[in-house]
């Protein structure tokens, strides 16, 4: 029989008649690889949309914030007028320029609709069809005296519909329909003019979180310009159509302008929503792919312990240290190819739900596409994961001599009379467990470090909520965040693989102990010990080095979400969220691995001593 025959049934074997570690393996992969999937397969999806959009609003190539640097023009209303006038003879008469329309008075003021007030752009229009953005109605009718016209997303972030009234600065208006546009980007995101480009307002901030989460509306002109004030004057839309669509960058360039904004720049705003999905994804799949680490050396390190004996008979019948290695590797590295092909067969198949552009567009998401480059990525990322996970178990075990393998000893902690001595006054239970990590010590660092990955997502979770709630009691109260609900919406599959995957560690790594502790245990029991108390030493086992690695996981989580939020600002959760967190994760850590250990501390004693002399 040749090498790689003897390999390959020796995997074969391995997996046909231990099917259960072999299903957990994969599952703890496939969570980690399906999110990194669905994190990759996103990039993209909103161009679709937005291009269709486009075509359905006449969308311009490239828009003008005319009267001064873009919104929030300064100056009198003769001055901004005359420098507006200017701008807009150089940019309609300059090469390349096909068609255009406006310049369309902007006004701002506050709109109040049921004790809910929030900032808001009106923009002047006609009731006659423009030939160059003409926003799409997606309900009622087109502006006309004393009626509004809502932007879809903000509209619903207000929780307003066709014909209900609102009031704009004290004077009341009744919303005559609810549209979309390519010209401007979705609440809270509206675009600023910068040389060409887009500062987009960011959902929140440390001190003033929806203080600059304007909306968007449109009003007849005469509306709009009564409502200007010395405060808040007008300022202009002018919406370019080129000859060229794709030369709106250049465009730009050659005026030098900071106040002009290419259809790409916006084409890029209005994917916001599904980038700040992927900045979530991001770290979330690192994490589960650290606690597929994690989980996968628990359940190589168990199978390694379990399978001792067997890799000593191997050696004795010749076996070599290479052939060793290879098979407990070859296994592993054979699921993790599995696991990565559920994974992007789930994220593909999960992107479409994630990939809807939200209220602002009226198209559909293209369809994800799994590229050469993301099935690489995946299948290398989940090959990683299962070689880092089994690397050091699989080179221990070509290592061990044939005499230590079939007596299958575990490591025999230091005796000190110290110890010995405070030992004599612990509890039954706890100086049980205390044992059994001192004769795992890896385990105990793997289970301490699946602890602090689970514990750095849940504080970062609650870092999340707590600024969210902050959000929620801004300047602009009561309204729906689009893009706060979206993240939501990822955080809360997040924390359920999260939890999934921290659960799936701490039952294999109690049921790990409980078969190679067996032992041990029924001596404990023959010489007194309760079930129960074995139990409980058990699952002490699992939570003693849970409690640092708990600890350690606060400032983790709300570093890594002040990294994701990338400096935009973060709010401490209160300590009593924090404390709930920790007990919590603890308590939970304790009652999985108490089911295994009861399992293991209900077998008779007899049978186990019985079966480890012969």
């Amino acid at each position: 029989m040749g090498t790689f025959s003897l390999i390959a049934r020796l995997v074969g074997r391995d997996l046909r008649y231990r099917p259960g570690p072999a299903v957990l393996l994969v599952l703890a992969i496939t969570a980690a690889t399906a999110t990194l999937t669905l994190g990759l397969v996103l990039h993209g999806v909103t161009n679709q949309p937005y291009l269709q959009t486009r075509a359905a609003t006449r969308g311009p190539d490239v828009v003008g914030q005319l009267g001064g640097q873009g919104r929030g023009a300064s100056g009198t209303p003769a001055a901004i007028r005359t420098r507006t006038e200017a701008q807009v003879r150089a940019l309609t008469h300059a090469p390349g320029v096909a068609a255009y329309s406006g310049p369309y008075p902007v006004a701002s003021a506050s709109v109040r609709f049921r004790g809910i007030s929030a900032p808001v752009e009106l923009e002047g229009r006609s009731q006659a069809p423009a030939a160059v953005d003409q926003p799409r109605l997606t309900a009622g009718r087109w502006v006309r005296p004393g009626g509004i016209v809502f932007e879809r997303t903000f509209a619903e972030a207000l929780g307003v519909g066709v014909g209900d009234r609102v009031t704009l600065d004290g004077r009341v208006f009744r919303v005559a329909g609810i549209a979309v546009t390519a010209a401007d980007l979705p609440y809270p995101n509206l675009c600023y003019s910068t040389g060409g480009g887009c500062v987009f307002d960011a959902p929140y901030s440390g001190q003033a979180p929806l203080a600059t989460s304007v909306g968007f509306a449109w009003i007849t002109e005469p509306d709009a310009r009564s409502l200007a004030s010395p405060r808040a004057p007008l300022y202009y839309f002018l919406n370019l159509k080129l000859k060229d669509p794709a030369a709106a960058p250049a465009f730009v360039s050659r005026f030098g302008s900071a106040y002009l904004i290419p259809w790409q720049a916006i084409q890029t705003g209005d994917g916001l929503l599904v980038q700040d999905e992927q900045s979530v994804l991001s770290p979330g799949a690192w994490l589960t792919g650290l606690l597929a680490i994690a989980c996968v050396t628990v359940l190589a390190g168990g199978r390694m312990a379990e399978r001792t004996r067997r890799v000593g008979l191997l050696k004795a019948v010749g076996g070599s240290p290479e052939i060793i290695a290879v098979v407990l590797l070859a296994e592993n590295l054979v699921l993790a190819v599995f696991a990565a092909a559920a994974g992007l067969a789930i994220g593909w198949l999960v992107a479409p739900l994630a990939a809807s552009p939200g209220a602002a567009l009226v198209g559909t998401p293209g369809a994800a596409a799994l590229t050469p480059s993301v099935v690489g990525l995946v299948v290398a990322v989940a090959l990683a994961v299962a070689l880092i996970a089994t690397l050091v178990p699989a080179v221990r075990g070509a290592r061990i001599s044939t005499v230590s393998a079939l007596a299958e000893a575990a490591r025999q902690p230091r005796r000190r009379a110290g110890l010995i001595a405070l030992s004599a006054r612990l509890p039954v239970p706890l100086l049980f467990g205390l044992r059994l990590v001192a004769r795992r010590p890896r385990r105990a660092v793997l289970s301490l470090a699946s602890v602090t990955v689970t514990a750095t997502g849940l504080v970062a979770v609650l870092a999340f909520h707590t600024t969210a709630d902050l959000t929620a009691a801004g300047p602009s109260r009561g309204l729906v965040d689009p893009v706060i609900s979206r993240d939501e919406q990822m955080l809360m599959v997040l924390t359920v693989v999260l939890l999934a995957l921290s659960a799936l560690s701490a039952i294999c790594a109690a049921w790990a102990t409980v078969l190679d502790t067996a032992r041990v245990s029924a001596l404990a029991r023959a010489l007194g010990a309760s079930p129960g108390q074995v139990t409980a030493g058990i699952a002490a086992a699992q939570v003693l080095p849970a409690v640092p690695g708990v600890l350690l996981g606060i400032p983790l989580g709300i570093g890594l979400f002040d990294v994701a939020a990338q400096g935009a600002g973060v709010v401490v959760p209160p300590v009593s969220w924090l404390a709930g967190a920790a007990l919590g994760t603890l308590a939970v850590l304790a009652v999985l691995a108490a089911l295994p250990a009861r399992v293991g501390a209900a077998r008779p004693v007899s049978p186990v001593l019985r079966a480890d002399s012969s």
